[in-house]
């Protein structure tokens, strides 16, 4: 039996700039219900994200910093003014339900396909490594391709672009960013030698390989400030066809240069990405929440029980629900409640319109978030 009573996950907690009204937050979850090409959200999402505002921070779905980082078809932007008005509907719908959100910043780097890619062009990343998969595009799940490798000359522009989808966010209304440096998408590429065979400035050593990051926390942190600014990282993920081959000291070397810049708070996927949590190695991820100088927010397969646990163990400051949240809007009040969880619809995960978006009702049988 979870003890509701004695635990603080129901607390508020301060992070950088922000005060939450508890430590549960609504990870990122890509459902592709962006219409069309261009990525603008609209009213729907508005409700959608409403509905969920009652977690202590909403991280949204992976949100396309440019058009070349965009890998999966209908996924939003926050790169045009069209997307910034967009974007706009859903943070007021947050804030006047009391909640607070903040948009993730996602470039896939190799992860993508030539149909998602401005004219058609090949998906870049730190080196031209084919992954194994398939990309889900406009026609269907379609086999991904060989990258071609970022130069030198191209990289600043790619921070460039991390720096105006952060202004744009904060011009949406957002509470501050995130940036997606997990899961094998282009930050990870840079980080994990498996991807990354670079010989230059951003290869080799991990001093080297780190060195992205570095940069596009930089520019993030100088566009809004640090105490706004959150990064994800998933050490171990095997995610997207990556792997590193001695992550321990890599990713301790992510946490010093991460320091140095003050953010809100570091949210680590422990273990496999939708997977186990187990830790290959022996590496203890605690060690980064000990050198980590700010919140440290957990994620991957937790459930109440595991959550109150970490809390009172102190292992984490937040802990982080994604699938959970699909089903149950309302999954803040269930914990408190020990009212049982809906199940979600697997068939309506990715596309497609409200159905399986949001008519998941609240415990009391009605929908939420009508007024959103």
């Amino acid at each position: 039996m979870v003890d509701i009573a004695s635990t603080d996950l129901f607390s508020p907690v301060k992070m950088g700039a922000l005060t939450l009204k508890n430590r549960i937050a609504m990870a990122p979850l890509t459902r592709s219900r962006a219409p069309g090409p261009d990525g603008i959200p609209g009213p729907m999402n508005a409700q959608y994200y409403a509905q969920r505002a009652s977690s202590g921070l909403i991280v949204s779905e992976a949100t396309n910093i440019s058009p070349q980082g965009r890998g999966y078809a209908y996924t939003p932007g926050v790169y045009s003014e069209d997307q910034v008005a967009g974007w706009k509907l859903v943070t007021e719908a947050v804030h006047a339900r009391g909640g607070k959100i903040v948009c993730q910043l996602w470039h896939v780097g190799r992860i993508s396909h030539p149909s998602l890619q401005p004219d058609h062009a090949l998906p870049v990343a730190p080196s031209a490594v084919k992954p194994e998969g398939n990309a889900y595009t406009e026609q269907g799940f379609q086999p991904h391709v060989a990258p071609r490798a970022l130069t030198l000359e191209e990289i600043p522009g790619v921070i460039d672009q991390y720096r105006r989808a952060t202004d744009c966010a904060r011009r949406a209304g957002f509470d501050g960013v995130e940036i997606h440096g997990a899961n094998g998408y282009l930050i990870d590429q840079f980080l994990k030698d498996k991807t990354n065979r670079r010989t230059d400035l951003y290869g080799g050593s991990i001093e080297n390989r780190v060195r992205f990051l570095r940069e596009a926390t930089a520019a993030v942190v100088e566009t809004w400030s640090a105490d706004r600014v959150g990064v994800r990282l998933s050490p171990v993920s095997p995610a997207n066809d990556i792997a590193d081959s001695d992550p321990e000291p890599l990713f301790l070397h992510v946490i010093d240069e991460l320091n140095r810049f003050n953010l809100a708070y570091l949210h680590v996927v422990e273990g496999a990405t939708q997977g186990p949590r187990d830790v290959p190695g022996g590496f203890d991820l605690q060690k980064l929440r000990r050198a980590f100088n700010g919140v440290y927010m957990a994620n991957n397969g937790y459930d109440l029980e595991m959550a109150v646990q970490a809390r009172a163990e102190n292992l984490a400051d937040l802990i982080a629900f994604g699938r959970l949240y699909i089903a149950n809007p309302d999954l803040v009040e269930r914990f408190k409640t020990g009212a049982p969880l809906a199940q979600l619809d697997q068939a309506t995960l990715y596309g497609g319109e409200a159905h399986g978006y949001t008519d998941y009702p609240a415990m009391e049988g009605a929908p939420v978030g009508a007024e959103a």
